[in-house]
């Protein structure tokens, strides 16, 4: 039988991003430059990116930081939305406003959604073959990372949703065998000064 060991899963947002969709802002920059820098210390042996402008960006800018790691595009990582959930699964208290939020979703995200959110559980997640452990950054979107999050705690299908990230902000996730996989961070801003934090959140949740 092969022998398992532990995987670390690093989960960012990507920095602050233009408005006109090209890249990120001058803050999204130092966001990602300041990431960077504070995985160096770390044995981080992969980065993946989502194919968006504003993931590519803060990835390359991460992987400055790192020792020889290259950015390696890939869909699983991209921004969509993972699960449309059904009324029914909802609190009935916030099933309004939860569905409102997700109104403008179209048929093609409905379909290929739910296929890229497996794909992203069967590539990053679980324990990895061999005897070495593995440190892996995955540069995203809010939305798989609340994803993430919700399946490493079991938490129902809908549940990714109201799990906010700011950006680069750093969630670590970790898969050891034979234990419950289990959140060491999660959107950890440590990384940033004062004025470079919860971007990326709406402003009544920023504090």
């Amino acid at each position: 039988m092969t022998d398992l060991a532990t995987r670390y899963l690093y989960l960012a947002r990507h920095g602050e991003a233009a408005p006109d969709g090209s890249g990120l802002t001058d803050t999204g920059r130092r966001q990602a430059a300041l990431l960077g820098q504070r995985l160096a210390g770390r044995p981080v042996s992969a980065v993946h990116h989502g194919p968006l402008p504003r993931a590519v960006e803060t990835a390359r800018l991460v992987a400055e930081q790192l020792d020889g790691v290259p950015p390696v595009v890939c869909e699983e990582a991209g921004d969509y939305v993972p699960h449309m959930p059904e009324r029914a699964e909802l609190p009935e208290d916030s099933a309004d406003y939860l569905l409102d939020f997700l109104t403008d979703t179209t048929p093609e995200e409905l379909a290929t959604g739910p296929v890229l959110a497996r794909r992203a559980v069967e590539r990053f997640t679980g324990p990895v073959p061999g005897g070495a452990e593995r440190h892996e950054l995955v540069v995203t979107h809010a939305f798989l990372i609340g994803w993430l999050v919700r399946h490493t705690l079991g938490a129902p299908a809908w549940r990714w949703l109201g799990l906010n990230s700011a950006n680069t902000g750093l969630t670590v996730l970790r898969y050891a065998p034979g234990r419950p996989s289990g959140i060491l961070l999660l959107n950890d801003q440590g990384h940033l000064p004062e004025e470079l934090r919860w971007t990326g959140f709406p402003p009544e949740l920023r504090y």
